[in-house]
C-alpha cells in the first residue's frame, strides 16, 4: 500500500495473519477449529451455570461472566480473519475499526477485573468459609460484576479510543495485523501520540496493576491460610478449590505481558500477532477446558446432563 499523509481516512487495510499463500488455508482451519472448540466450551459453561441449581454460587456466577467475555473477545478479534479468508475483503471502515478497538480493549480490561473478583471470591471461600454466603451475597456479586468488572472497563478504555479516533495523519492505510488494536494503529500514525502514551502509562495500565495486586494479595492470604490447615487432606482440598483459577490467571497474564511488552521493547508486529492469536484464540479455548477438566462440580453437572439426554433418547 502507498504511503499517505492526509487529514481524513475512510478505512484501513488489514493485512491478516500471514502473507504466505501456502499457510493461509492451514492457519484458517486451525483458527476456525480453535474458535469452534472455544465456542462450544464457553457455551457449555454458560448453559450449565444457568440450568444447574448446584452451580448457582458466586464462583460459577463469575465463571459465567468470564465465559461471556471470552466468547465476546474471541469473536470480536477473530471475525475479520474469517472475513478476509472467505470473501477476500481486507478493508475495514474507520468507524468499524474504532468499534472493534473499543470492544476488544474493553473486554480485555473486563477480564482482568473478573479474574481479580474471582480471586477475592476464593479468598473469602477459603479464609472466611463461615461468612462466605454473607460476604459474597447476590448483591455483592452483582455489584462486583456490573460496576467493578463491566462498568470500569467500558469507562477506562473510552479515552484511549477517543484519542486514537482523533489521529488525522497516517503514513499508511495498511495495518500489519488481523484486528484494530492500539499498537498496530500507533505504529502507522504520524500524529502526535504523546498524550495517548501518557494516558496509557499513567491510567491505561491502572486496571492491570490494581487487578494483579488484588489477585496476588488474595493468594498470599490464601496460601498463608492453607499452610495453617493441619491435615494434608485439608490442605489439598483447599488448594484444589483455587487451582483452576490460578492456572487461568497465570496463562492470561502471561499472554498479556508477552503480547504488549515484547512488541514495545523492540519486537516486530509479527511477534505481536503471534502473541495476540494466543490471547484471542487459545486462551478463550483453554479456560472452559481447565474449569471442566479440573472441577468436580462442573464434571458432575455435565455427567447428569448427559444422563438426562441419554434417557430422553
Amino acid at each position: 500500500m502507498s504511503s499517505i499523509n492526509q487529514t481524513t481516512i475512510e478505512g484501513f487495510w488489514l493485512k491478516g495473519v500471514s502473507d504466505v499463500p501456502e499457510l493461509k488455508v492451514v492457519i484458517f482451519i486451525m483458527i476456525l477449529l480453535i474458535y469452534l472448540i472455544s465456542l462450544a466450551g464457553n457455551l457449555t459453561i454458560l448453559l450449565l451455570v444457568c440450568f444447574d441449581l448446584q452451580l448457582h454460587t458466586p464462583m460459577y456466577f463469575f465463571l459465567s461472566n468470564l465465559s461471556v467475555m471470552d466468547l465476546s473477545s474471541s469473536t470480536t478479534a477473530l471475525h475479520m480473519i474469517f472475513v478476509i479468508f472467505t470473501i477476500q475483503n481486507h478493508i475495514i471502515s474507520t468507524p468499524a475499526c474504532m468499534a472493534q478497538l473499543y470492544i476488544f480493549s474493553t473486554l480485555i480490561s473486563n477480564e482482568l477485573s473478573i479474574l481479580a473478583a474471582m480471586s477475592i471470591d476464593r479468598y473469602v471461600a477459603i479464609c472466611r468459609p463461615l461468612h462466605y454466603h454473607t460476604v459474597m451475597s447476590r448483591k455483592v456479586c452483582g455489584l462486583l460484576a456490573s460496576v467493578s468488572c463491566w462498568g470500569f472497563g467500558f469507562m477506562e478504555v473510552l479515552p484511549t479510543v477517543l484519542l486514537i479516533s482523533r489521529f488525522t495523519c497516517y503514513i499508511s492505510k495498511e495495518i500489519d495485523h488481523y484486528l484494530c488494536d492500539i499498537l498496530p494503529l500507533r505504529e502507522i500514525t504520524c500524529s502526535d501520540t504523546s498524550v495517548l502514551d501518557l494516558y496509557i502509562l499513567l491510567l491505561g495500565n491502572m486496571n492491570i496493576f490494581v487487578s494483579l495486586l488484588l489477585t496476588i494479595t488474595s493468594y498470599i492470604f490464601i496460601i498463608a491460610c492453607i499452610l495453617r490447615i493441619r491435615s494434608s487432606a485439608g490442605r489439598r482440598k483447599a488448594f484444589y478449590t483455587c487451582s483452576s483459577h490460578i492456572m487461568v490467571v497465570v496463562i492470561f497474564y502471561s499472554s498479556i505481558v508477552l503480547q504488549y511488552t515484547v512488541t514495545v521493547s523492540g519486537g516486530n508486529m509479527g511477534s505481536n500477532k503471534i502473541f495476540s492469536l494466543f490471547n484471542t484464540a487459545i486462551v478463550p479455548m483453554m479456560n472452559p477446558l481447565i474449569y471442566t477438566l479440573k472441577n468436580k462440580d462442573v464434571k458432575s453437572a455435565l455427567k447428569q446432563k448427559f444422563k438426562l439426554c441419554g434417557k430422553k433418547w
